[in-house]
């Protein structure tokens, strides 16, 4: 089960950013959608192995294939599910989560059967914003934001999700579950923004340190103030852009985590 949830937490990000980097919407969506339901199998997955006395970490052996059109990506991903399926236990939650994957793979046949094999430019490394003339300091201020905060809010959702599993505390569970879900929609934009720039890539795996928590209070102030800096970087990013739409995303970006501020005081 700790080698499935190994797996299942690289399917999960291999699923999302392939989302990411798709830009037909309807296939985009779906394929978030489904990402979204393999984070729940990898969650399910780690509240066994708690209960049966073992543990689960962020270990991965992962690298994305930066293909450059539709049907490598899907075949990609077909070939993942299909390596993983033989890990599942003969339990209700490997029926489950067979089943899910199961038709995961008919959707992506259903791909390659009737869609067109579309160009992929999410790797392309071009940094060139869609229909907009940015400045090359704005571009560069772009990039150093999207790739730090992509890894913030990956690493957010997974020490959320390790704090989660062990609490017994239904505050405490309430807001972890509320700053996984924002953190979710965070690296989506974040992740949808690379790939629109051709610069997308996996945030860096996590040292077991950033998750394994002694201390709850330290772990929040800190937290808190990591916050106040992503703000910081958000009415930076508002200013430097000479753009009213991404001005008005990254001030959007910013009302958010001042909630989550408020949420982890609650915490304290």
């Amino acid at each position: 089960m700790s080698k499935l949830y190994q797996k299942k937490h690289e399917l999960w990000l291999r699923v999302a950013f392939a989302s990411f980097a798709i830009d037909d919407e309807s296939i985009k969506s779906k394929l978030y959608e489904f990402s979204l339901i393999a984070f729940r199998h990898m969650k399910w997955i780690g509240t066994s192995l708690l209960e049966n006395g073992a543990d689960f970490n962020y270990d991965r052996e992962l690298s994305l294939q930066k293909h450059d059109s539709l049907f490598p990506l899907v075949q990609d991903l077909k070939e993942n599910i299909n390596s993983i399926v033989s890990l599942y236990p003969n339990s209700v939650l490997g029926e489950r989560m067979r089943t899910d994957d199961v038709y995961l793979l008919e959707y992506l046949q259903m791909l390659l059967d009737e869609k067109e094999n579309t160009t992929v430019s999410a790797f392309n490394m071009q940094r060139i914003w869609p229909h907009k003339e940015l400045r090359q300091d704005q571009l560069d201020a772009l990039t150093m934001f999207l790739f730090e905060e992509s890894y913030k809010e990956y690493e957010l959702i997974l020490v959320y999700n390790y704090m989660q599993a062990r609490t017994e505390n239904r505050l405490h569970f309430d807001v972890f579950q509320d700053l996984i879900d924002e953190s979710h929609f965070h690296l989506k934009s974040f992740g949808n923004m690379m790939a629109k720039l051709g610069i997308l890539t996996l945030p860096r795996e996590l040292h077991p340190m950033t998750y394994i928590v002694k201390d709850l209070n330290t772990f929040v102030k800190d937290g808190i103030a990591e916050e106040e800096a992503a703000k910081e970087m958000c009415r930076e990013l508002s200013s430097a852009i000479d753009d009213e739409e991404l001005a008005k995303f990254f001030d959007f970006i910013n009302y958010q985590e001042s909630f989550h501020i408020e949420l982890m005081k609650r915490l304290l």
